[in-house]
């Protein structure tokens, strides 16, 4: 109990095998805020399938000028483009002791090719159990959120477009309606914070990501958080389930 009660106040507890970890909740359910925590107190990399994307086309690799091509045609990366790109990731030096997939799995054959990749890379490292822990079977945390909660999340959002600085009208407002507290400047809100985009977003996510809840569930890897509490208290569950979970 003596780790999970440092992590869960922030202290640094790099150099343990954390190994593999998906954060599972749709949008505004407070994923990046976590899958940051995780990372800043476990030493362990965030990786973001649109970072992988980013990074191979920036480098021209072979994956990434193949990526290009598909792209410039107006045309989605496939699946297994995708798959490739996150193979190589995962055999860099930072994922030694675990990582945080972020945006990845996102369908059900995602996962499935994951949960194969994990095991080959576990048969490769035969007789090392620690290096086995790294990329051992993923510790898959969802966020839970009321719909109408995520919608107040989204839909009340505004941000200073001086400072930066981000307010919500209904859960944490400006003292003066409309204006930033440090600068006074008009409160900005994005297009894509409307109700009709949120409704697209939702709808997509519970298409495409949901199912990854039962297949999750039905292996005993899903551990279930209330995203609706405060930001430490989601915070302590979710490093306690890192903590305590079994690692092979």
């Amino acid at each position: 109990m003596e780790a999970q009660t440092s992590a869960a106040v922030g202290v640094k507890v790099n150099g343990r095998v954390v190994g593999p970890i998906i954060l599972l909740g749709p949008p505004a359910a407070g994923k990046g805020t976590q899958a940051k925590l995780i990372a800043d107190t476990f030493g362990i990399p965030q990786i973001s399938t649109g970072d992988i994307l980013r990074s191979n086309v920036a480098q021209k690799t072979e994956l990434g000028m193949r990526a290009k091509a598909i792209m410039e045609r107006g045309e989605l990366v496939s699946d297994e483009l995708v798959c490739d790109m996150v193979a190589d990731r995962l055999e860099q030096a930072d994922c030694v002791r675990g990582f945080i997939l972020d945006g990845f799995p996102r369908t059900v054959p995602q996962a499935e090719w994951l949960d194969a990749h994990l095991e080959k890379m576990r048969r490769a490292k035969q007789g090392d159990i620690v290096a086995q822990q790294a990329c051992a079977a993923p510790v898959v945390i969802r966020l839970v959120v009321d719909y109408n909660v995520l919608l107040q999340r989204i839909t009340g959002r505004r941000s200073c477009p001086t400072c930066g600085r981000i307010y919500n009208v209904y859960l944490q407002p400006p003292k003066v309606q409309g204006t930033c507290d440090a600068d006074g400047t008009l409160l900005a809100r994005r297009p894509d914070d409307a109700e009709d985009v949120f409704a697209e977003r939702m709808k997509a996510y519970e298409q495409q990501t949901l199912p990854l809840v039962d297949y999750y569930r039905g292996r005993g890897r899903l551990i279930e958080v209330n995203g609706e509490q405060p930001v430490e208290a989601v915070m302590a569950q979710a490093f306690s389930a890192i903590e305590n979970v079994n690692r092979l």
